[in-house]
């Protein structure tokens, strides 16, 4: 495949607008023998109260200097615990997808739709969403079947990436891929699915309090986050990168990539959050940045712990990309660059979040911290 340009895309698109992305080189850099770990990318959430004068009266907000302070500074025992929070709201999730497809006729198709929708996993993106809606006022049963839908969509995508066709995968999460269990055929249709029924749960299960409006531009951003302009974008640039020479190929192909096959469905999660939860404008553009700042953080995160964990570590196979002969930050980059580019985009994503009641920013700017952080 010849090296696609994609530079100007990038230039007026990137995710975090005050950001300069590192110069693309045709060269490729070297790659750092360090095998260290990531640096840890911490902040310290202190509450703030502003003064009458200000647009949010007596409210804690988060400022840029407390941004700055959580370059340097750790967790301390009052800080917001992020992992209670999260098992919370991935139980609250479980349940949810659980009830929302039950195991029904016919049989086969609904046993292969739950073996992998209720396989478990951390719930990252239906998180996200909730975390969005409740950050701009909204309560979670509201952002919940839009969750759902999110979650339901990621679960098609695992089982279409596993197939023979495309990363010819035999185990997720420690179990045999959908396919293993339940044969090619059922799998791709499991899949195709949960698909459809995540749009129609998404419809016909929000709450009326949601105005038809914000349900439709709802269903319109998921639509966009995984179609030709989103996850399947980038999933098709991927597939035609494989074996590429680096110097056919840069910074802005990989981001391209990225910005579509992992951001797009997490920055689509933060956004229906914000919409089904009365959001405005401002509010729902700025989580839209803030989920493409995390989205790319958890790309470079997890490129620089396939070339520094061991598959014991990582509880998957490590150095796979590398095998595959991926584009991966490391092998354009070099390692060094690709954690500066981390810490880069950790700060930014927070930067977005300016201003919000510190409180409810709180598990967001956790979940930025948790992703630059993660060990597997």
């Amino acid at each position: 495949m010849a090296s696609v340009t994609l530079g100007s895309w990038v230039q007026h698109n990137h995710p975090c607008p005050s950001s300069s992305i590192f110069t693309q080189s045709k060269t490729p850099r070297s790659r750092s023998s360090s095998l260290t770990t990531l640096k840890p990318i911490v902040f310290l959430n202190p509450k703030r109260t502003v003064s009458p004068s200000s647009s949010i009266v007596s409210s804690s907000v988060v400022t840029k200097e407390d941004n700055r302070k959580s370059s340097s500074s750790s967790f301390s025992s009052s800080s917001f615990d992020f992992m209670s929070y999260i098992i919370r709201k991935a139980e609250s999730v479980n349940k949810a997808l659980d009830s929302a497809v039950p195991l029904r006729e016919p049989l086969k198709i609904h046993e292969a739709m739950r073996y992998s929708l209720l396989a478990g996993g951390k719930r990252v993106r239906p998180v996200l969403c909730i975390a969005a809606c409740e950050l701009v006022g909204g309560e979670e049963s509201v952002a919940m079947p839009a969750a759902c839908a999110v979650e339901m969509i990621h679960t098609m995508s695992l089982i279409h990436d596993d197939l023979p066709c495309m990363d010819n995968d035999d185990l997720r999460r420690g179990k045999p891929t959908n396919h293993k269990v339940f044969g090619e055929d059922v799998a791709v249709l499991a899949g195709d699915a949960l698909l459809s029924f995540a749009f129609e749960h998404l419809a016909s299960a929000t709450s009326p309090e949601v105005s038809p409006v914000r349900v439709v531009r709802a269903v319109g951003e998921l639509a966009k986050a995984i179609g030709t302009e989103g996850l399947v974008a980038g999933q098709v640039v991927d597939i035609s990168s494989e074996g590429l020479n680096l110097n056919d190929v840069g910074l802005e192909h990989l981001e391209f990539i990225h910005l579509h096959k992992t951001a797009a469905l997490l920055e689509a999660s933060a956004v229906l959050g914000g919409i089904v939860g009365g959001g405005s404008d401002d509010e729902i553009e700025r989580l839209r940045k803030f989920a493409r700042c995390i989205g790319l953080l958890f790309q470079v995160v997890d490129d620089i712990l396939d070339v520094t964990k061991s598959s014991q570590e990582l509880g998957k196979t490590a150095g796979k990309d590398l095998i595959a002969d991926k584009l991966t930050y490391p092998k354009i980059m070099g390692l060094e660059k690709s954690r500066e580019f981390a810490e880069k985009l950790n700060r930014e994503a927070r930067d977005q979040l300016l201003g919000f009641d510190s409180d409810k920013v709180a598990p967001l700017l956790a979940l930025a911290n948790y992703i630059a952080n993660r060990q597997n």
